[in-house]
This record gives structure tokens, sequence and C-alpha cells, in this order.
């Protein structure tokens, strides 16, 4: 008997939370092999981990601050000892909110540093052994923050938007070698996150839709782009919020 080819490894960064479980059991769902990040949380990922196992799909937990460069580059070498990893979802993301009038440096300077600096250290040591394959999928995961704005986010929409510049510059450079790059903006997602920063009431008057989305929502669209069949969708920013803008 022929032997089956081995299934494309994702990373998924921030794996462990609500929006990052919901997309690595859909990335297993479609048959990839998953590498479930966590940062301090390791019990969360192998959570994850043991959830996707026992649905019969395939992952492994890795563990490390996306913000340490340091740290990130031994985690990805490690995993790039047993081959390339063709397809990555930065979803990793923090909070740390207040008005720009009143945010320390430590706030701005943090949430940044994870969401966009960790975008770096995470897909900058795996592009060239995904080119080497000639086929790869990069993710990130924005917000619709990024695009409208939101009081007290400026460090957050800062950060985020950031992503969407980098994206379409990456994809320009990646393209001919089969990689595509794209961005999601999610709106408001249910979760812990969301459901301790708006009241159902808040919410119903800020998306037209009337309600959160879920993350099996945003992860149906990650999906999409991780497939064969999204080949051509490239440089994008999409949005997924219920009609926010």
């Amino acid at each position: 008997m022929p032997s089956s080819p081995m299934p494309r490894r994702a990373l998924v960064t921030g794996g462990s939370g609500d929006l990052g479980g919901a997309i690595c059991r859909q990335l297993a769902a479609d048959g990839l092999h998953v590498i479930v990040h966590a940062n301090a949380n390791r019990a969360r990922a192998d959570a994850v981990v043991a959830a996707i196992r026992e649905n019969g799909g395939s992952a492994e937990p890795v563990a490390f601050d996306v913000a340490d460069a340091a740290a990130a580059h031994g985690a990805i070498e490690a995993l790039l000892a047993d081959g390339p990893v063709q397809v990555v979802v930065n979803n990793a993301g923090i909070h740390d909110d207040a008005p720009m009038a009143g945010m320390s440096d430590s706030q701005w300077r943090r949430v940044i540093d994870v969401s966009l600096h960790g975008f770096f250290h995470v897909t900058q040591p795996l592009l060239l052994p995904m080119a080497r394959t000639r086929w790869g999928r990069i993710v990130s995961i924005s917000s619709v923050a990024a695009v409208l704005g939101n009081r007290g986010q400026s460090n957050y929409a800062a950060a985020k938007a950031a992503l969407h510049g980098a994206s379409k510059s990456l994809a320009r450079e990646m393209a001919s070698r089969g990689i595509t790059v794209n961005v999601i903006a999610p709106g408001v997602i249910a979760g812990s996150m969301a459901e301790a920063s708006f009241s159902p009431e808040q919410v119903s008057q800020m998306v037209p839709a009337g309600r959160a989305g879920t993350p099996k929502e945003v992860a149906a669209l990650v999906g999409f782009l991780c497939s064969d069949a999204a080949g051509y969708i490239n440089g994008q920013v999409i949005g997924v919020n219920g009609g926010m803008g």
C-alpha cells in the first residue's frame, strides 16, 4: 500500500482562546495537522488538542510568547525541524483599553508587541520553507476597530491596522510562490472578551444584524481562505461583522 501524503501543517497563534479554538477545530476538520499555540496557559492548548484528537483530527500544542523574539524563534525552529508549516493563522492579540489621554507607555507597547511584532516573529521565519513548497496560506485576525476605530482602543486599532498594510505588502512579495496573505476583521464575536466589553443591548444597537457573531462564523472563513479553492484571493481585508462597516 502506498503511504498517504502527510497532512499540511497549520500553526494557529492564540489557538487556545474562544476564537482561536474554533479556528483550530475548523482546520483540523478540514484535514490539516493543527499546531495549537498558547502563551502562558498551556493547559488550554492541551484541552483544544485533546478535543481535536477525540474527533479524529490531528493536533499538537506549543507554548511561547509571540512578543518575545528569541522565544518565538526557538519555538519556530523546533517546529520547522519536522518540515514546513504551510498554513499560519495569526490570531494572538490582547486588549488593554484606555483613552489615549490616559494611556500608559506600557499599555501602548504591550498591545502592539503581541499583535504586530508577534505577527513578524511568527510569520517571517516560516516564509522561506513555505515558499519552497510553492503553496501557503497566511491569515491574520484583525478587528473592525482597525477599520472604524473604537473609543479606548487606539493601541489595539493601531496594532491591527498595521497588519492590513503588512499583509498587503507580503501578499505582493509571496504571490508568485503560490502563497496567499489575507486579513479577517471580525466585529463583535461572542466569547469572554466581547461579554466583558458589551452588554446585549449595546450589541443590538451597534450591529446592524442585531447580534454578536459566533467564533464558528469567523472560523468558517479562515477555513475557506486556507483551502485550495481560495488561491486567487490575496492581499484582502475581509470583514465578518454583521454589517458594521
